[in-house]
């Protein structure tokens, strides 16, 4: 009896098991779905006119906009060309997270995954939740099993924002000790400094929770609040899952090499975008200075309400600059001009790539690849980091 009365719960949990990978590994429609692309277009435009007609009025900044056409096309051009590099070492950064011994990918797989991701976070998130969504069905359809996928996801934000918050620390300390010359404000440096020092600290921390953290959470709880504990371990187990995949990167030349590589190239050239759009307009600036007001003023991505940070990105630039004491009409225009090559002209290719990795995956799916076999995650991890 006992027997007989177990089946229909584990058809029942087969079934919920199945639906679930169903939704999971749905097609994203951000690119396909008329209203979301109109809502999209309305909030962005909105925001737009926000930054940049009515706050340069507002704060006394009426021919901002006007100085735009003092730019020089040479520095311009050079940004462009920066910007071909960024995301270049976008690319590799993948690469080199994703790792050849989990899946294959060729490189105009890889190329295809980065710039749809990088269109669908600029257009329909703030944080990067589009651009984390679309990947992980890449992914998945790529023929990564579940838990990996948000691993080696969780591994790439990791290894990102890692050079992210050490630049903050670095560039931060070495201003207010003036050993690198540019103004110095205490909350442009320091505090910013220690905030950073403060999330990776917690980030390492996170690392050393136990590889079967979750089991030993449904071990100590039962019943419904059981339930729910173990769903809330899911969290932090997976971030320490992902946080140790990016720490074993250092510890392999080839992986990590292509890892940080791509990463500390990705921020570089987004710096070199900006440095020469400071030039053409014939702003002198630090280099410090402008390394550090631009990780400063990247914090502004965060705002919750921004698609990919359009407007608050932007104002938060500006404001950073600004309190490095910097002549606000000439950083109106810079940071408009960095925004359009880093921002805006990866846009229209993104879309592009999106729809040929629509292609990729129907042809992935032709060939099987979507169904991998299902194997420990720990086993693959371990093997991967070294790919």
């Amino acid at each position: 009896m006992a027997e007989r009365e177990e089946r229909p719960k584990n058809s029942a949990s087969e079934h919920r098991e199945s639906a679930r990978e169903v939704a999971e590994e749905a097609e994203p429609s951000f690119f396909a779905d008329p209203k979301r692309l109109i809502q999209t277009g309305i909030a962005v435009i909105l925001l737009l006119v926000a930054i940049y007609v009515l706050l340069p009025k507002v704060i006394g900044l009426k021919g901002a906009l006007g100085k735009l056409e003092e730019g020089d096309p040479i520095w311009i051009a050079a940004g462009v060309l920066f910007c071909v590099g960024a995301f270049a070492a976008y690319v590799a950064l993948f690469r080199g997270v994703v790792g050849e011994k989990v899946i294959h990918l060729e490189w105009s797989e890889s190329y295809q995954i980065t710039m749809a991701g990088l269109a669908a976070t600029r257009l329909f998130s703030a944080g990067g939740a589009g651009g984390i969504l679309l990947t992980y069905w890449a992914l998945r359809k790529a023929g990564m099993e579940r838990r990996q996928s948000v691993c080696r996801m969780v591994a790439f934000l990791v290894v990102l924002y890692s050079i992210y918050l050490l630049a903050l620390i670095i560039f931060g300390v070495l201003l207010r000790t003036h050993v690198i010359s540019g103004e110095a404000p205490l909350s442009g440096t320091v505090i910013p400094a220690a905030l950073a020092a403060l999330v990776l600290v917690i980030g390492l921390l996170i690392a050393f929770l136990p590889h079967d953290f979750e089991r030993r959470i449904e071990r100590l709880t039962s019943g419904r609040f059981g339930r729910i504990a173990q769903r809330l371990a899911t969290a932090p187990a997976t971030l320490a899952q992902g946080t140790r995949t990016a720490i074993q990167f250092m510890r392999h030349p080839s992986s990590g090499a292509l890892a940080f590589g791509g990463a500390v190239g990705f921020w570089a050239a987004n710096i070199a975008i900006l440095w020469a759009s400071f030039h053409a307009f014939q702003v002198s600036v630090p280099l410090g200075v402008v390394i550090q007001g631009f990780f400063l003023g990247m914090v502004a991505n965060l705002f919750p309400l921004a698609p990919g940070g359009v407007g608050a990105v932007d104002a938060g630039m500006i404001g950073a600059f600004v309190l490095f004491g910097l002549p606000s009409t000439a950083v109106f225009a810079a940071v408009l001009t960095y925004r359009v090559i880093a921002f805006w002209l990866p846009i229209p290719p993104g879309i592009i790539a999106f729809f040929q990795l629509r292609n990729t995956v129907q042809r992935w799916e032709a060939e099987g690849r979507d169904r991998p076999e299902r194997i420990k995650v720990g086993e693959a991890e371990t093997a991967a980091a070294s790919s």
